[in-house]
């Protein structure tokens, strides 16, 4: 039986992933973090005398909480021996702020779990949701990426970009770990039934108007949060490590892509996209127009899945559609295949 750890269970895709482990039979506990109070959905899960199902408020991004939290009697009660990274994802986030030192809470964040992971005897499995957009995109559309493909290693890249950077290469150093085996997911843009969108470098947040380069309009690649919650299911049960592409069949361009969820895209030549990221650089501001002067918005990409289909043994079970709204406008939906 397994005992599981998963980071932000209060933002969407965390929920989704304990609701994914809570009805799996393999999983006897689960240990929910969070940074604001229990999910309304959690009542459940919580209830009764002896819940497998526990909560616990928690700033990932500092020391001293993790530290204590991983040295509490509660924790070493829990007997944990999985650990599930969700990042911070959901609407109102700061997801690259610099924290003391200069590092981006989610820098910070991966690198206390992790440290804290291979300092924990009982711990023997680390999953991490990571994201695609740490690829190097050459121009064009036709990039299909593996696991191979060169990672954006650009100095100039948008922060966003490279908090994810930072935080893949902390878990991909300890891929080959002999004790602890980590699995990372990379994950596309992930949509949400009702048309929400998370883990897009510009296009996460709530619905408003964003920039893209004027004449460019880059395939994306698309996953259903579902399956991203079996993605995780399924490596929590894989004795291997190793990183794998999760991505569902679908692909849209960004045009498409922020009309059906709710933003307003606006064609911007390029130049101005570079003043306007290097303004928002200058005031220490992130972008409220997604801008960031990201290759994302210029040169597009799909996801080679084949080997976490022959290692991980996991397929995508759910397609993304579109369905017409209460308003009549048409938004982006998950359906089972």
């Amino acid at each position: 039986m397994t005992r599981v750890l998963v980071t932000h269970a209060d933002e969407p895709i965390g929920r989704r992933v304990v609701k994914n482990l809570y009805h799996d039979p393999n999983v006897e506990v689960i240990f929910a973090l969070g940074s604001g109070p229990p999910p309304r959905e959690f009542d459940a899960y919580l209830a009764g005398s002896e819940p497998r199902v526990t909560y616990t408020r928690l700033d990932l991004a500092k020391h001293r909480p993790v530290h204590d939290l991983f040295h509490s009697a509660g924790f070493r009660a829990a007997n944990v021996d999985t650990v599930v990274y969700v990042p911070r994802h959901g609407v109102g986030t700061s997801l690259t702020t610099p924290l003391l030192g200069g590092l981006s809470e989610r820098t910070a964040e991966s690198r206390l779990l992790l440290q804290h992971c291979l300092e924990t005897r009982t711990i023997q499995h680390l999953v991490a949701i990571g994201s695609a957009f740490v690829y190097r995109l050459p121009p064009g559309n036709a990039n299909h990426l593996s696991e191979d493909s060169e990672l954006n290693l650009d100095p100039n890249v948008m922060p966003e970009v490279r908090a994810w950077i930072d935080s893949d290469m902390i878990f991909h150093s300890e891929v080959h770990n002999d004790r602890l085996r980590v699995v990372l997911l990379r994950v596309p843009t992930v949509i949400a039934a009702g048309g929400y969108v998370y883990l897009h470098p510009s296009l996460a947040g709530r619905p408003g108007s964003r920039v893209r380069a004027l004449g460019f309009d880059p395939i994306c690649a698309l996953v259903s949060d579902k399956d991203v919650a079996r993605a995780v299911r399924a490596a929590t049960r894989t004795p291997v490590s190793g990183i794998f592409n999760i991505a569902g069949g679908e692909a849209v361009p960004l045009s498409m892509l922020a009309r059906w969820t709710g933003h307003t895209s606006i064609p911007v030549p390029g130049p101005l996209l570079g003043m306007l990221d290097a303004t928002e650089r200058a005031l220490g501001i992130e972008s409220r127009l997604g801008a960031g002067g990201g290759v994302h918005l210029r040169y597009g990409f799909t996801l080679d899945t084949d080997r976490a289909a022959e290692e991980l043994g996991f397929r995508t079970q759910y397609r993304i559609g579109l369905a017409r709204a209460g308003d009549g406008s048409l938004r982006l939906e998950t359906a089972s295949i």
